[in-house]
């Protein structure tokens, strides 16, 4: 699990959110899966509406620009992203997403990586944590605006009631071009040695260590 810094700007995040006022939103349980779907309760942008395409392409480019991002996820296949919404008295109950969800270009996805962008500052809210569970125990986020989450799909979460305020993300999932999350953690401790390392004859050794680990597990 990661925490990716100002993927969006104050000036991106106000871009999205009065985007988002201009389109329609519906019951959440509508894109959730048959167990999900019993503890969901928000509000999701209507993914056919015409305003929501745009606001999705910006997040994944600026997600795509991240230093952090790439080097960790390695995205091959995206879902649709989606935007979410909850005010007091909304949650989503602990769940694990589904293993295979649909791509953009609607074929199917593996879903190895999840993702959650806070649009709404933490200030503005009280609950609405993103509390993901794992070996440790239970951790909460509640970020900056701008900030996000990565984490392996697998993962029990949920996230917690919102009892004051309106809480935004745009949330989505990723097929990587590396499967197992142990793999891609040694490639990017190997990127971020290869960054701190001068050009030469070491760095070179690196660059061609990370290829070759490419082609053996990428696909």
């Amino acid at each position: 699990m990661l925490t990716l810094a100002q993927v969006l700007n104050p000036e991106d995040v106000t871009r999205i959110r009065d985007g988002l006022a201009k389109v329609a939103f519906q019951d959440g349980k509508a894109t959730a899966g048959p167990v999900a779907r019993k503890v969901k309760k928000n509000q999701q942008a209507v993914g056919a509406d015409p305003g929501a395409e745009p606001l999705r392409r910006f997040v994944r480019e600026a997600l795509m620009r991240h230093p952090v991002f790439s080097a960790y996820a390695r995205p091959a296949v995206w879902s649709r992203i989606m935007f979410s919404r909850y005010g007091p008295g909304d949650a989503y109950g602990t769940h694990t997403d589904d293993a295979f969800m649909v791509s953009e270009d609607g074929q199917r996805l593996r879903t190895d990586m999840s993702f959650t962008l806070f649009l709404s500052d933490p200030d503005s809210y009280e609950g609405g944590a993103l509390q993901l569970d794992g070996l440790d125990g239970e951790r909460e986020h509640r970020l900056a605006a701008g900030d996000a989450v990565i984490y392996a799909t697998g993962q029990l979460h949920q996230v917690t009631p919102v009892t004051r305020g309106e809480r935004l993300a745009a949330v989505g999932w990723i097929e990587s071009l590396v499967r197992r999350n142990d793999q891609r953690e040694l490639l990017f401790d190997l990127e971020r040695v290869r960054a701190a390392t001068p050009a030469g004859e070491t760095r070179l050794l690196l660059d061609k260590s990370v290829g070759a680990l490419l082609r053996q597990w990428g696909g």
